[in-house]
């Protein structure tokens, strides 16, 4: 039997207005800064009225460099543009997973099909860092269906796990990564039980974004809380107390300064600086909607 991580803290998924978007946040938090390589995470669900305009709706362009947008969709889609000439749509169950690198601008809105019918939008935006010989690289953008991405299904199919990047019990994710990352959601159904492996080098965290679970045969965590572990074990043990669903993320840290300023996150204040005045100058590239 293999020894459970710890857990280090259970963090609150607290309300914040975007200018006018509102998510949950529970990364960072006044208590925890970040899970290395792991920096911040937004948890949205809004209602998209039917007949409203893509170009009013969701998030209208803006740059990052630096890091990693990573976006899960659980429902009613995200249409992804960028400065690169990628027009993407991505569909419930799906990921949009982009390198900003260098430097690159993107914008997130629902897709005309959510806005003429109307309906509802629910998805967790994950930034994660890049180590500092990664953090020029070149822009990538890779967005899947849920088709595309392989589900484990587990406790006479009580468990389902989407396996978007790492490995887990021999299944690899599609998506590539710049350091060794898993990312796993998790949808339980009431009383499935799944033990996550964890490669004992990684920082790991889980979210809950609804239901309720028992961690490690102790702890009791209700939806819109984060799990930050301790890197003392091997595994996490989850029990669904009622159908549930996570995210569970790993990965190997980086250990390096963490310098951010919006949407750019760097490892000194003069990078910063430089990412300003790129952006200013138009190096990261011009992004103009058509609707």
């Amino acid at each position: 039997m293999p020894s459970y991580r710890s857990i280090h803290g259970v963090i609150r998924a607290e309300p914040l207005n975007m200018s006018g978007f509102h998510v949950k946040q529970p990364l960072p938090n006044g208590s925890l800064d970040q899970v290395d390589p792991f920096l911040l995470l937004h948890h949205a669900r809004n209602r998209v009225e039917k007949g409203s305009r893509p170009n009013d709706e969701g998030v209208a362009p803006h740059p990052h460099r630096g890091f990693e947008p990573v976006t899960f969709i659980y429902k009613g889609g995200v249409h992804h543009r960028d400065s690169r000439g990628n027009d993407s749509i991505i569909e419930e169950g799906g990921v949009q997973w982009m390198t900003a690198g260098m430097g690159i601008v993107h914008s997130e809105r629902p897709p005309r099909t959510l806005t003429e019918a109307g309906g509802e939008q629910e998805i967790i935006q994950l930034w994660i860092n890049l180590s500092t010989e990664h953090k020029r690289v070149q822009p990538r953008y890779q967005g899947l269906q849920a088709d595309q991405i392989p589900v484990l299904t587990s406790d006479e199919a009580r468990v389902a796990v989407q396996v978007v990047a790492g490995s887990l019990q021999g299944i690899d994710g599609p998506i590539e990564t710049h350091s060794p990352v898993l990312a796993l959601n998790a949808v339980f159904q009431s009383d499935g039980t799944f033990e996550f492996p964890i490669p004992e080098s990684f920082n790991a965290f889980a979210y809950l974004l609804d239901g309720s679970v028992r961690i490690n045969g102790e702890r009791h965590v209700s939806g819109e809380h984060l799990v930050h572990f301790r890197r003392d074990g091997e595994a996490i043990l989850i029990e669904a107390l009622e159908t549930s669903r996570i995210l569970i993320m790993a990965g190997e840290p980086l250990n390096e300064p963490v310098v951010s300023s919006g949407p750019f996150v760097m490892n000194s204040t003069t990078e910063i600086l430089e990412a300003m005045r790129d952006y200013r100058m138009g190096k990261m590239g011009v992004l103009v909607e058509e609707f």
